[in-house]
């Protein structure tokens, strides 16, 4: 269970810390080829006095002479007891050794810019025109209260610190939203799905997203966690699953309520909806073949799927290629997505767009029977499709009038049946 073969590592230890460098992570790939050197001597004695103790078993009924048989007898219960202490050795090595295979970082693509945090993302491209507006404009919080969309005091009163409780067309828009994404993925050949939003601890190692992310993540129980990403579901579905290469590529467009505890994040956005600790999303997943071409040919697929939705509602945004700094444990390559919002005068992240070959496929051993019948791991590529309640911010604020009316995107008047709202 991880990320890159052992063997890999092995033949390629200044490719593993370069990239420990470049996503500006503390590993030391030194260390853990030492201790899988300990791994393997472990596994050999054990091997050996297993093998040992099998033969004098076989030869103790064998020994004619009862004294000697009983010193047989005894000698084995001695070994026995070694053997158990030399197990115990081999289990406390291999656990050292899985726990620092889980932090082993993937490569990143040669395309990934330097840079320690997405103060250095590299902008890719921008649509639409900024709106310009003849009067002041209202930030969302604003309109949202004027509008009387948000209830942002109970919903502390019920959830504490960052909690809301949305009202009547805030509602409408952001079903609307979902439907609407639904649809365009649907049309695209994206299966539709609602997955858990409570996963097993051992999907969010399988999708990277433990032990880093932890802290981030709500515990609902022993063993189970509140995703923050329909991705870790999704993806945990399909574990020690093999498929046919000719089922790829899969592409699902998974609906799930997600949690974050933003502990990173304090004083970071707490006005609004910018930052909130319970959310909604549709997410692209996508299965392919283990082909570099083939993943990267997705990736843009998906990001150009985000895009064609933003741009149907008209949102102004950018898209940025994110530096090693900003990429997680697993990510090969990452775009973001930034949608305007006005009041800030800046472009604020809605989407992700990442693709990880084989990280999350080894872990959750997914895998499928190539043409030649070769059993391989598959890769894995997600993306959102959209994010409530955050993209709501750009929606109110870019369609925002003078006289405090809100125009809807045209896509979303048919789920919603009016085209603007008014107080």
């Amino acid at each position: 269970m991880n990320m890159l073969d052992i063997k890999f590592i092995r033949e390629n230890p200044d490719l593993v810390n370069a990239a420990a460098r470049k996503k500006h992570l503390l590993f030391n790939v030194e260390e853990l080829i030492k201790l899988d050197d300990l791994r393997r001597e472990k596994i050999r004695e054990v091997e050996a006095m297993r093998a040992e103790a099998n033969a004098v078993a076989e030869a103790v009924p064998k020994i004619t002479n009862e004294v000697d048989r009983q010193h047989a007898i005894e000698g084995m219960r001695s070994f026995k007891v070694k053997l158990v202490e030399k197990e115990k050795e081999q289990s406390i090595v291999e656990e050292k050794y899985k726990a620092l295979m889980f932090e082993v970082p993937n490569i990143p693509d040669p395309s990934v810019p330097e840079g320690a945090s997405d103060a250095e993302n590299q902008e890719v491209r921008v649509w639409g025109t900024r709106p310009e507006f003849e009067f002041e404009p209202k930030d969302h919080v604003a309109i949202l209260k004027d509008l009387d969309l948000v209830d942002f005091e109970r919903g502390t009163k019920v959830a504490g610190f960052r909690g809301y409780v949305l009202k009547r067309e805030a509602v409408l828009l952001s079903m609307a939203l979902w439907q609407f994404a639904m649809q365009y993925l649907q049309q695209k050949k994206y299966a539709p799905l609602i997955v858990p939003s409570l996963a097993r601890e051992e999907n969010f190692m399988g999708t990277g997203y433990f032990p880093q992310a932890r802290e981030e993540t709500y515990a609902a129980d022993e063993d189970l966690y509140l995703v923050g990403t329909g991705e870790v579901s999704t993806m945990g579905m399909f574990r020690d699953e093999i498929f046919s290469e000719l089922d790829f590529p899969k592409k699902y467009a998974a609906f799930s309520p997600c949690f974050r505890r933003e502990i990173g994040a304090h004083g970071k956005d707490t006005k609004g909806l910018y930052r909130v600790h319970e959310f909604m999303k549709v997410e692209q997943i996508v299965l392919c073949k283990a082909d570099h071409t083939e993943s990267v040919r997705l990736h843009e697929e998906i990001r150009e799927n985000a895009e064609s939705m933003l741009q149907a509602l008209g949102l102004h945004y950018r898209v940025v290629l994110n530096a090693g700094g900003d990429l997680g444990l697993g990510q090969v390559k990452k775009y973001d997505i930034e949608t305007w919002i006005p009041s800030q005068a800046r472009f604020g992240e809605t989407h992700s767009a990442s693709y990880f070959h084989d990280f999350q496929t080894r872990r959750l051993n997914i895998r499928y029977r190539d043409s030649e019948g070769v059993i391989r791991f598959a890769h894995s590529l997600n993306n959102t499709a959209v994010a409530t309640p955050r993209l709501l911010i750009s929606i109110l604020e870019q369609n925002q009038r003078s006289d405090g009316s809100i125009n809807i995107p045209e896509p979303l008047r048919v789920y919603i049946g009016v085209d603007e709202i008014r107080r």
